[in-house]
């Protein structure tokens, strides 16, 4: 998937403040080894290797575009890797931390993925992640009825991407099961206030509208781009107007 980190970091101070708030469930206490699983840019790696000068972490991703500003961040206690999430899944590597910020929701199955993930923790290890309730999220929304469409359905072959993020009862109990304690689970409305149908339609094309642009051909993204953001601005009438999107917040330690 071509990610343009330019285009993502648009939104820097909106898309920041869940991982700070995520980041600040996270203790020292015996944190030697962590990793950040779809680190992205590796911004945000940094400030947590950073915040926590006694561990060593790693960045991974599986976007070369992402993460070709990683390398300027390096040091002996932060590096990064070009890798998959689904890669982990042959690693018995443990970890005193798994962090993962909006990233997790670009794959698929978490029936097994997050178990997987929960047992590469280390005695005492943290997980801590952060996912946007995709499904809960009035442009996910419009969206996903849009590409279910004609002629935009026969445009992407009969592809539309269903959400893979499961409840928050679900979650609870894969960590509850995995040993986790201390549990922090929630879901937080992180505003967004926007002056026009513009600056919304701006927000989700760095994120979840790019796999079905990829899709399409120069005529029929330009014909999907403004039937959308048509819709969007449909959809909320009248601006400024409020977004109010929802992530979901996941912390336990074992």
């Amino acid at each position: 998937m071509p990610w343009n980190s330019e285009i993502y970091n648009q939104f820097k101070n909106i898309r920041y403040q869940p991982f700070f708030d995520l980041a600040e469930n996270i203790s020292s206490d015996g944190l030697k080894k962590a990793i950040d699983i779809g680190c992205g840019t590796g911004e945000q790696t940094h400030i947590l290797s950073q915040k926590f000068l006694d561990a060593k972490f790693l960045g991974i991703d599986s976007s070369a575009e992402m993460l070709e500003k990683s390398s300027l961040l390096e040091n002996e206690k932060l590096s990064f890797k070009l890798q998959t999430i689904e890669e982990l899944y042959d690693s018995n590597e443990k970890w005193d931390l798994i962090f993962s910020n909006a990233a997790l929701q670009w794959s698929d199955n978490h029936d097994k993925l997050f178990p997987k993930l929960l047992s590469l923790l280390s005695e005492n290890g943290q997980f801590a992640v952060q996912m946007p309730v995709q499904a809960e999220n009035t442009l996910n929304q419009i969206l996903f009825q849009l590409a279910s469409e004609e002629p935009y359905k026969a445009e992407l072959q009969d592809w539309n991407r269903v959400s893979p993020v499961l409840s928050l009862d679900e979650y609870a109990k894969m960590m509850f099961d995995a040993g986790l304690k201390d549990l922090n689970i929630s879901i937080k409305v992180y505003p967004i206030i926007a002056d026009d149908a513009e600056k919304l339609f701006q927000f989700i094309s760095g994120s979840a509208l790019i796999p079905y642009l990829e899709r399409l051909d120069g005529v029929d993204k330009e014909k999907f781009i403004n039937e959308y953001k048509k819709r969007i601005a449909e959809k909320f009438e009248t601006f400024s107007a409020i977004y109010a999107f929802k992530r979901m917040l996941l912390y336990g330690r074992k």
